[in-house]
């Protein structure tokens, strides 16, 4: 099964619109996270999903691939399906949803989302491989632009079925013994099949409580594998996250040099 890093990618934003050609680095943010996804261990091919003229400008300048899709999506879940039959990818081909806006997400975190969906047992069109990460120290457990998620019994670094997300802080720490809560990474590891058996779900009242869309795929009865990964990469959601990403980046730079 090939593997091939799909990127959605729009202009709009509510909080920082246009932020994926933010480019004070020098290179657009898009692109950054193209650079990511591109040197990732197994990846074959990476593109990116877009409806902007100027995100493919940017991108092809960048040295990468795109593929126009429709404006109209109810989620990147969908805009991804749109990109994967425009490039008449097989049923069994391994597609990673990777946010556009992950400019720092390790290669090694698209690696093991890769390698969750391949840990399972069942049929790979009923089942989505993703990752979580401990939360840091200087996030805030209880806020609800963390998502947190809570696994199945099992040992700390296997692969193991997740019973739920949640923007709540779960599990509860009523007793203190209990294992910290875990940072879901909003990265996603599923076949071009379970793409499409995903499109044909109704959308569910927990998806819809939460504004989580992987609930759906759990309240479909179906399975979600999650592995568990140190991961210290930032998402870009407002201007003032992209200055300490650039900061970060400029740090890094000198360091390397």
């Amino acid at each position: 099964m090939g593997v091939t890093v799909l990127i959605p990618a729009r202009f709009g934003s509510t909080r920082f619109p246009g932020k994926v050609l933010a480019a004070e680095t020098g290179r657009p943010l898009v692109v950054h996270v193209c650079d990511r996804a591109a040197s990732a261990p197994g990846v074959d091919r990476v593109c990116v999903a877009t409806d902007d003229e100027r995100i493919e400008r940017a991108v092809a300048l960048g040295g990468f691939e795109s593929v126009r899709t429709s404006e109209d999506h109810p989620n990147g879940t969908s805009r991804l399906l749109e990109a994967a039959e425009t490039l008449r990818l097989g049923a069994d081909t391994v597609v990673v949803n990777v946010q556009g806006d992950e400019p720092e997400i390790e290669p090694e975190v698209i690696e093991a989302a890769v390698e969750a969906l391949r840990s399972t047992t069942g049929p790979l069109n009923a089942v989505i491989g993703t990752v979580a990460s401990p939360i840091e120290s200087d996030d805030d457990p209880a806020s609800p632009n963390v998502v947190k998620v809570v696994l199945e019994a099992g040992e700390a670094r296997m692969s193991r079925n997740a019973l739920y997300f949640s923007r709540a802080l779960v599990p509860f720490p009523r007793q203190p013994s209990v294992s910290p809560p875990l940072r879901h990474i909003g990265i996603y590891a599923y076949t071009v099949a379970a793409l499409r058996r995903y499109a044909t779900l109704q959308s569910t009242p927990l998806e819809q409580a939460e504004s989580l869309e992987q609930l759906r795929w759990l309240e479909h009865g179906l399975q979600i594998r999650v592995a568990v990964r140190e991961s210290i990469g930032k998402g870009v959601d407002t201007p003032e996250d992209y200055e300490a990403f650039v900061r970060r980046f400029r740090a890094s730079n000198r360091i390397s040099q």
